[in-house]
């Protein structure tokens, strides 16, 4: 498929996390290997190249501990075919309409009223709060930033694929960052 049939394909129903999935994160344990980082996603391509997309983060592999939900909504910039299968493009997805935090358990609100509370009401759990465009160290963010990612979308067999997390923490921020690997798939619901 090219971006045009990609696009087609996936604007009906959402797409949803198979199952519980594992990236290496940013942030190291004490013996310097990095903690990993559990979460299942659901996202929605709207005609015109827009999207949304649902994150929820757990302390467990098995995501029955969530810890924080983050919904994004923006736009994605086609950019051409990716080498790691015949068909993948190279897509950015640019979070320029919105990007919401909410946390779900009270001790990670409490670590946000600790890293993240200059510029934010009180974190509670239950309760999102706008990041967009706002400093927020969690994320690496800094003030009028706008979070954007250098990443893949693969169609094969009904299910989407998007790039796995480069094993050393890395994030898509350059295009030198892009994924050269494929993530575990989402699948339609519709």
């Amino acid at each position: 498929m090219g971006a045009e049939e990609i696009k087609k394909f996936i604007e009906e129903g959402s797409w949803t996390s198979i199952a519980p999935e594992i990236r290496p994160s940013g942030t190291k344990n004490a013996d310097g290997t990095l903690k990993p980082f559990y979460l299942s996603r659901v996202f929605k391509y709207i005609r015109g190249d827009k999207f949304e997309l649902t994150v929820i983060n757990s302390a467990d592999a098995y995501g029955k501990v969530p810890l924080v939900k983050m919904n994004i909504k923006g736009r994605m910039v086609w950019q051409g075919s990716h080498p790691i299968a015949e068909g993948a493009q190279k897509v950015d997805f640019i979070a320029d309409e919105g990007y919401e935090v909410t946390p779900l358990l009270q001790g990670f609100a409490d670590v946000m009223n600790q890293v993240a509370g200059k510029g934010y009401n009180k974190w509670e759990v239950n309760s999102a709060q706008s990041i967009f465009k706002k400093a927020f160290a969690p994320f690496g963010l800094a003030e009028g930033q706008v979070f954007a990612e250098n990443d893949l979308v693969y169609i094969f067999n009904d299910m989407m694929f998007w790039g796995a997390r480069n094993i050393d923490g890395r994030g898509f921020d350059k295009e030198e960052n892009r994924p050269t690997n494929l993530q575990i798939p989402l699948v339609r619901k519709r």
